[in-house]
């Protein structure tokens, strides 16, 4: 059991007040309503008090009760109820088995003396069937028949207006409407008086206990149940809620929301409805009376009348809060609802929900504490104020007041104790980057996303980098102080260009890679700031680190120049010209470079084919003078110089031929020759001072590339021919002759081959040529033969064409008109077009289109 104070015992009325000396007499029933209190004794006495209620500066409640009058009714038996009607200004008084009226102020009974005889007990409809203010429905059990009655009272007379049976002697009754809960001898039942119908709810024994029938609200009754147990009813039947457990030798209850009370002999004791526990405790003995009256709940001994307070809820919740129970104080600020404003509860209960999730986060029970936070809407900024020096310096933030917690900051929180400090710290960092893109972060992102850096740069988290190369809010004056502290230098750099400063930011990353400073957040920083530079949108940093990239690495380097967008190296000072001027320094950005312009974005411009192809001869010259044999870097540049030879069409090549000779370049050497159209002296080169038949087969090949045929033949028959004058002097030759003859026989007018052939050749070893060339000259003739037979077909389909139309009779007379100018025909001379339409020969010359489309026959 988990106990609280709900309630506070006051004394109302002490013995003096009722009975002075009279040891005899005993306290009843008793009845208020509003500030009058009545209560009724066992000497057949009702005594009339008004309360005052008061606060005292303690904050504790006291009651003063002033006597107004008491009046004996003139029986010899107790008052057994008291029952108040204030509309009516009357009593309702059992006493003696019947029911009397009486005044509410002067005690005195009606002048009608109007009654109800043979009651043993009564009860009012709180929520009555008929629409009359002026009278009340009294529902009666008889002392004597197993039947109830339903009275109207009026201010001076009453009205029977139904009596229904019982199977047993109903003992108690609560009534709602048309509903009667009732206590029979051996069971609750729900019965409805307009209708019948009944309904068994559950047994007891009434020779054990009391019955306790209370309604408790619309359509809502609380019974005493079997086994200690306070069961709720609905009008259907049914129970909506869980019961509460309470004593065995229960005599009286009562509800004030949210609590169930309950008295025996020697306790009160208050239960939750809510959460079915027990909370509270109030030793009370002899009491024999408990009864709630419009939320005031009022006990009695026989002696003394007194007034069970409830402390105001957010004090409940508060000790609560106070005591860690955090379910217990949301159950019951959830409670609270239906008794509270709907604008004041949500205030209300917003701060205990922050009041709890800040008692889970010192708990370290995070999930719990981020959903509290979230559903409270908390100021991010009162969870971020336990950590000393994340809030910015600019911030006018304050802690809310009354306070949320009971935690100066994050060291008092955790004790000292470095591990609890991470933990809260990590948990803090995870909120942090939850709520900055939500409505819990509008109006002070820039407190969440400078915190949220510093705890980045703190922890040495990877998701410092993420938050600053996005759209954030950190200032930029704590939050570069910050990373300055903690050596965060590249996180600096990126903090300076989020914030437009790229020449500040660039300055420290060329200071971390020159090593003036420590930072080993990237270790590729170098390429970083060439990839930086190359999408800058400022022309004058990037020339001012054009130099320092360049010289750190020209192959990199000149990616600043060479990744720029097309558009930015056709404008401004990125254009070829400029970049080149500044390349000069450095010959291998220069190639890189050039090769961009060339290669890439193929710009027909002389001037860049001639210095990138000027530049790998000289690079290639110098690598042979660097290293005596052929390695793999000169073969990669004299590819290229080849490839840039035979592929382009802009160089200056009478230019290149001198410089390339004597460089013992043959090759180039004939491509040059070849670019000048001197092919023979090209082959001349491959063929006999190189000794490259195959070089001397390539070159035809892609000198020829793009020509008609004719002039590649006699490409292929001016190597030939040299092969061939070598004569037996030379039979590599004579093979490489007969080699190329049978590889490339399509290439060659085999007449004229065979004319040029030495008679001593044999036809085995030409026999891939013929019959290359036998194969190639059927296809051509039988190719020719087809398209004459085609051509001679159409050429017939046409002539009978022709003629089918000119075997039809044309009947001409001078009612034929001619079809463009309306005029009959003079002479049998005309023009007849496909359609059947007939024109002067004069106007069909004249005339520009044909009425219809067609062919003049």
């Amino acid at each position: 059991m988990m106990s609280i104070k709900a309630f506070t015992l006051v004394s109302a009325v002490e013995r003096e007040l009722l009975m002075n000396d009279q040891e005899r007499v005993n306290i009843e029933c008793v009845e208020c309503c509003g500030r009058n209190l009545y209560v009724g004794t066992s000497d057949c006495f009702i005594y009339h008090f008004l309360l005052e209620e008061k606060v005292l500066p303690s904050g504790t409640v006291a009651f003063t009760a002033t006597k107004q009058l008491h009046r004996h009714l003139g029986f010899k038996k107790p008052v057994s109820e008291l029952r108040a009607a204030s509309a009516l200004d009357r009593l309702l008084v059992l006493c003696d088995s019947c029911i009397s009226l009486v005044s509410m102020h002067s005690l005195e009974p009606v002048p009608s003396g109007a009654r109800i005889k043979g009651a043993s007990t009564f009860a009012l409809n709180e929520n009555p069937v008929g629409g009359d203010p002026f009278c009340v429905e009294v529902c009666i059990l008889s002392i004597k028949r197993r039947t109830i009655q339903v009275f109207l009272v009026y201010e001076d007379r009453v009205q029977i207006v139904k009596e229904v049976s019982t199977p047993e002697q109903p003992l108690a009754v609560a009534v709602d409407g048309h509903f009667l809960c009732l206590a029979l001898s051996t069971q609750y039942i729900i019965l409805n008086y307009n209708t019948g119908f009944s309904q068994d709810l559950f047994p007891y024994c009434s020779e054990e206990k009391r019955p306790i029938v209370k309604r408790i609200g619309r359509q809502e009754f609380l019974l005493a149940g079997p086994g200690g147990l306070g069961m709720f009813a609905t009008v259907a039947g049914i129970s909506q809620r869980a019961p509460v457990h309470w004593s065995e030798n229960v005599i009286g209850a009562a509800v004030c929301f949210p609590y169930v009370i309950a008295l025996d002999n020697e306790f009160i004791t208050v239960h939750s409805m809510l959460d079915q526990q027990q909370k509270q405790t109030l030793p009370f003995k002899e009491g024999h009376i408990l009864q709630d009256f419009e939320g005031r709940v009022i006990v009695a001994t026989s002696k003394g009348v007194y007034i069970l307070v409830p402390l105001p809820l957010e004090k409940q919740i508060q000790d609560l809060l106070a005591s860690h129970r955090v379910e217990e104080a949301l159950v019951l600020a959830k409670g609270a609802r239906r008794n509270i404003p709907r604008e004041k509860f949500q205030v209300m209960y917003r701060r205990i929900l922050q009041q709890a999730g800040f008692i889970q986060f010192a708990q370290l029970q995070f999930l719990e504490a981020k959903e509290l936070f979230r559903s409270g809407h908390l100021d991010v900024r009162e969870l971020i104020s336990l950590h000393p020096f994340l809030l910015p310096t600019s911030s006018s933030f304050t802690r809310c007041h009354p306070p949320l917690h009971e935690y100066a900051d994050l060291n008092q929180l955790t004790q000292g104790d470095q591990e609890k400090m991470a933990k809260c710290k990590r948990f803090l960092m995870s909120y942090l980057n939850e709520v900055r893109s939500t409505e819990v972060a509008n109006g002070y992102k820039e407190d969440i996303d400078t915190a949220l850096l510093k705890l980045y740069a703190e922890a040495d988290h990877d998701s410092l980098l993420d938050l600053l190369v996005t759209e954030n809010f950190c200032l930029l004056t704590d939050s570069a102080a910050w990373l300055e502290k903690h050596r965060k230098y590249f996180a600096l750099g990126l903090l300076y260009h989020y914030n437009k400063q790229d020449a500040a930011a660039v300055q420290l990353w060329v200071n971390i890679v020159n090593g003036d400073i420590q930072d080993s957040t990237r270790s590729d920083l170098y390429e970083y700031v060439v990839d930086f530079l190359t999408y800058c949108s400022d022309q004058q940093l990037v020339w001012t680190y054009a130099d320092w990239v360049l010289q750190k690495s020209e192959e990199v380097g000149v990616q600043v120049f060479t990744k720029r967008s097309v558009d930015e190296q056709q404008q401004n000072s990125f254009n070829p010209d400029n970049v080149i001027t500044c390349l000069k320094k450095y010959p291998r950005a220069l190639v890189k470079y050039l090769e961009h312009l060339v290669v890439d974005r193929s710009m027909q411009k002389e001037e860049y084919h001639t210095q990138l192809a000027m530049l790998y001869l000289e690079e290639l010259l110098q690598q042979r003078v660097a290293t005596s044999s052929s390695d793999a870097a000169t073969t990669e540049m004299q590819t290229k110089l080849r490839h840039l030879l035979q592929k382009s069409d802009l160089y200056r090549v009478h230019f290149l031929i001198e410089r390339i000779q004597g460089a013992g370049l043959p090759v180039e050497r004939a491509i040059l020759h070849g670019k000048l159209g001197e092919h023979e002296q090209a082959l001349r080169i491959l063929v006999h001072e190189l000794g490259d038949t195959a070089a001397a087969e390539d070159y035809c090949l892609w000198s020829s590339e793009g020509q008609d045929a004719p002039c590649r033949q006699r490409l292929f028959h001016t190597l030939l021919t040299m092969y061939l004058q070598a004569g037996p002097l030379a039979p590599e030759l004579t093979v490489a002759a007969v080699d190329l003859l049978n590889r490339h026989t399509s290439e060659f007018d085999a007449t004229q081959v065979l004319q040029l052939l030495p008679g001593s050749w044999s036809v085995q070893l030409l026999r891939p040529f013929l019959t290359g060339a036998v194969r190639g000259s059927i296809h051509t003739r039988r190719t020719a033969q087809v398209a004459l037979g085609l051509a001679r077909s159409e050429n017939l389909l046409h002539a009978y064409d022709k003629m089918r139309l000119k075997g039809s009779a044309i009947q001409l007379s001078d009612r034929n008109l001619c079809q463009l100018c309306q005029h009959p025909f003079s002479e049998p001379v005309f023009i007849r077009y496909p359609n059947g339409g007939l024109v002067h020969t004069h106007c069909a010359a004249s005339r520009h289109s044909s009425p219809t489309p067609g062919t003049r026959t």
